[in-house]
């Protein structure tokens, strides 16, 4: 019994050995349960403490610093995010016209298109609602039936037509609205080229296409100047309602009593209606992402003759674009010295001063006037059907002199004559030193 001694205490109460090892094993285990407890307790404790000496720390753990850097990065805003699109790199550029008439220019709006007529380029054309329906209507079956417009696609008739009010801001509003047109349906093109029933071409598109594949496309062909003159007294300053924004029926515009002041916020320009614009700005006027040539248009609603001072001096107010402008309206026009609000009609004398000018286009001419037949003969070479032949046309029948005919695959393969040379001698003269960086948005007298 050596293993089961009984030992004395004070108290006289015996305590074999087994008793005590075991009351010692239950001391250990609370113990340790005691210890788990400690450390248990503590962790949050130790958790905090990493949180906050790891702030400064490079490790991944913590980064806080997000948010500070975060508030202190410079503001996005919408404006920031429309970017200019880059223009086109075709070899061959597109044009998108408007043609636009009024009451009896059915006729020449039809020569015109025909005359300007290419399969590459696109066609809006305009009839405003002065002209009867039976001459919208006559328009719109033209179209229709030309077979080379069926074909190709690229001919269309505005078919809500607008009230175009001479003298009126309603011109603006007309031109805005087939630029919509345009590039909403015309697909990818590079300039548009705004004209009327009395303008008519001096040289072919083959020419034309020809001489603008050499230049940048970001180009903006429009006559401007910041010396407004008289007109700040007679256009500027007085108040003038259109009756065509809100009338079926034309009528002159009619001026409001009270006189205003010149605008602070911008700075006013004025030249040519008739111009060559980038599709880059046709896109920044329509879309307006920092809202000027929206506020520019509420101004101009109110301004005498507005085609000859909207564009020019949206152009020249922003940043991003009075850099592109070519100070010349691709126009030969004859006016009065000092001029009045009409050019002279363009006659047989005024030929050699037309070819010589190397302009594209000019203006203004009446109708069915003979020097139209010598453009025809002498520089258009155009056919009896009033097409000007190229590579891209083809009769179906060789060995007819009139007739349908087929648009060839090869369109983008021009055949220039003489016209890209006086074109080519223009356009040098324009982009030299002397004339391009020197005449953008300036106060150089037209």
């Amino acid at each position: 019994m050596p293993l089961d001694l009984e030992i004395c205490t004070n108290n006289n109460h015996v305590i074999s050995r087994s008793s005590i090892n075991m009351d010692g094993n239950n001391k250990t285990t609370q113990i340790q349960k005691r210890k788990k407890w400690f450390f248990l307790s503590l962790l949050p404790l130790l958790v905090l403490l990493t949180f906050f000496t790891s702030y400064n720390s490079k490790t991944p753990f913590y980064r806080y610093p997000i948010y500070q850097e975060t508030t202190l990065k410079t503001p996005d805003f919408v404006e920031s995010k429309m970017k200019i699109l880059p223009t086109s790199q075709n070899p061959v550029p597109k044009i998108a016209y408007l043609i636009s008439g009024s009451r009896g220019d059915g006729e020449s709006l039809k020569r015109t298109l025909k005359a300007l007529y290419h399969p590459l380029n696109q066609y809006a054309v305009h009839l405003d609602l002065e002209a009867p329906p039976d001459e919208r209507l006559d328009l719109m079956d033209f179209v229709e039936k030309e077979s080379v417009f069926r074909e190709v696609g690229n001919v269309r008739v505005v078919a809500k037509s607008n009230l175009v009010t001479y003298r009126g801001p309603t011109m603006v509003s007309n031109t805005l609205h087939a630029m919509a047109i345009l590039l909403k349906e015309g697909g990818s093109w590079d300039w548009f080229i705004n004209l009327s029933a009395s303008d008519y071409p001096l040289v072919t598109q083959d020419d034309l296409l020809h001489v603008l594949s050499t230049i940048p496309r970001e180009l903006n062909f429009i006559e401007h100047t910041s010396d407004i003159g008289w007109k700040e007294f007679q256009r500027a300053r007085p108040v003038i309602i259109d009756p065509g924004f809100y009338s079926s029926q034309k009528s002159d515009v009619f001026w409001v009593p009270e006189n205003r002041g010149i605008p602070t916020a911008f700075k006013l320009y004025t030249g040519s209606a008739w111009m060559m614009l980038s599709r880059p700005f046709v896109e920044y006027c329509l879309w307006g992402w920092d809202n000027l040539p929206r506020t520019v248009l509420m101004y101009y609603a109110n301004f005498l003759s507005s085609p000859e001072g909207y564009f020019h001096t949206v152009i020249c107010n922003v940043e991003e674009f009075k850099n592109t402008t070519v100070n010349h309206d691709l126009h030969f026009i004859s006016w009065d010295n000092p001029p009045k609000q009409h050019p002279h009609f363009l006659t047989v004398e005024d030929y050699e001063k037309m070819v010589n000018s190397n302009a594209p286009f000019a203006r203004k001419f009446g109708r069915k006037e003979e020097v139209m037949d010598k453009i025809d003969s002498e520089i258009l070479g155009t056919d009896v059907n009033g097409f000007v032949p190229g590579n891209w046309l083809v009769r179906e029948n060789g060995n007819s002199t009139v007739g349908s005919y087929a648009v060839v695959n090869n369109s983008s393969e021009l055949r220039p004559g003489s016209g890209a040379d006086r074109l080519k001698h223009l356009i040098r003269k324009l982009l030299s030193e002397d004339n391009f960086h020197p005449r953008q948005c300036t106060s150089i007298p037209l």
